[in-house]
């Protein structure tokens, strides 16, 4: 059975006046939220807008950083923003990481199945790289010289 109270839950539910009541806040301020993109309710064909359990967790935590730590509303959003980058981010190289442990034990089978004289077309080498970015100066002429 599915806990009505998931606050996990994405499931766009709750009307605003329930939403506010909920997250402790004033529905004028949901609305002025939404505009901001703050929170993004789902919404009804007719517009309406409903709240998940983890929209009003995300209320609550507005309200925490506005009220407890002082932040400003544009401050929250930056943050809010970020903390969105870093969770997609962390999936990425949760990602990334299985793909080279699945890649480094498809080497590590070849390996040893691979003749004690193995093929040089056949033979893989697994090498680890480092990447420097290099940008030019914008300011730098090339040529060295005066343009006329």
């Amino acid at each position: 059975m599915n806990d009505p109270f998931d606050l996990t839950d994405d499931t766009p539910v709750y009307v605003i006046s329930v939403a506010a009541q909920l997250s402790g806040l004033h529905p004028q301020t949901l609305r002025q939220y939404d505009r901001m993109g703050l929170v993004q309710p789902g919404r009804t064909p007719g517009r309406g807008r409903r709240y998940s359990m983890r929209d009003i967790q995300l209320l609550r935590e507005i309200q925490r950083l506005s009220q407890d730590e002082g932040i400003n509303l544009a401050g929250i959003k930056r943050i809010l923003e970020l903390d969105r980058m870093v969770t997609e981010l962390r999936t990425q190289v949760m990602h990334l990481q299985n793909e080279l442990a699945a890649a480094r034990n498809v080497v590590a089978r070849r390996g040893r199945h691979e003749p004690q004289h193995p093929s040089p077309e056949r033979d893989v080498t697994v090498r680890r790289t480092s990447v420097v970015v290099w940008q030019p100066d914008p300011f730098h002429t090339l040529g060295g010289g005066d343009q006329e």
